[in-house]
């Protein structure tokens, strides 16, 4: 089972830039083997961030600033009510991203059940969406990183967040699709420091293929 590590919640929101940092401080260490895998839970404060496959059309309309990371996928929103993620973990031989994605998917879906909420998986579309009369919304996003068989970055769980920052840019590369919330899903408030206890244990519950 990785080591849990809860950097921020509100109101001690974490800087996007710092929580990078220590990133990649951290999976420098389990590469090593120096420490047990390790998941950092938090909430960041406001902020875009671009995948390496962001096209300039899906940035921001209104000029806000976006941050460029070396993960996959495109660009997206972090900020307060949203519980991100980042697994630092290592993958066993031989390496499946595809399926630690699915294994990350899966996580979640059982995760948010517990809140009432049904999940699922859309096909040729990572992340974890809710059937909202015959269309699918995304409440989970999915961006990660291997390097050195070690895994970074990871989800972003729209809890209790306002979707307005999602307006303004191409959430994921997908025109065609919105997104929504726990809260809204269940029809009561779920805050990131509700979901923390729930995200922990179904990640320490699912094995991973070793």
């Amino acid at each position: 089972m990785p080591v849990f590590e809860v950097i921020g919640l509100s109101p001690n929101f974490v800087d996007y830039e710092a929580a990078w940092q220590l990133q990649r401080s951290v999976h420098g260490l389990v590469a090593k083997g120096e420490i047990e895998d390790t998941v950092l839970l938090l909430e960041h404060s406001s902020v875009f961030t671009a995948g390496k496959r962001t096209e300039l059309e899906e940035r921001p309309t209104d000029g806000t600033p976006v941050i460029d990371v070396d993960r996959g996928g495109k660009i997206t929103w972090h900020g307060p009510g949203q519980l991100v993620g980042y697994p630092i973990m290592k993958l066993p031989e031989p390496i499946d991203v595809v399926g630690y994605v699915r294994w990350l998917e899966q996580v979640l879906i059982d995760s948010i059940a517990e809140f009432g909420v049904v999940g699922e998986r859309v096909g040729g579309r990572s992340g974890v969406w809710v059937n909202v009369d015959g269309s699918f919304e995304k409440v989970a996003a999915i961006g990660i990183r291997v390097a050195e068989k070690v895994t970074m970055h990871g989800f972003a769980l729209n809890c209790s967040n306002s979707l307005d920052p999602y307006e303004t840019i191409i959430a994921c590369g997908i025109r065609d699709a919105k997104t929504t919330t726990l809260s809204i899903r269940a029809g009561k408030e779920i805050t990131p420091a509700m979901a923390v206890e729930v995200i922990e244990r179904h990640l320490g519950e699912i094995e991973m293929r070793r």
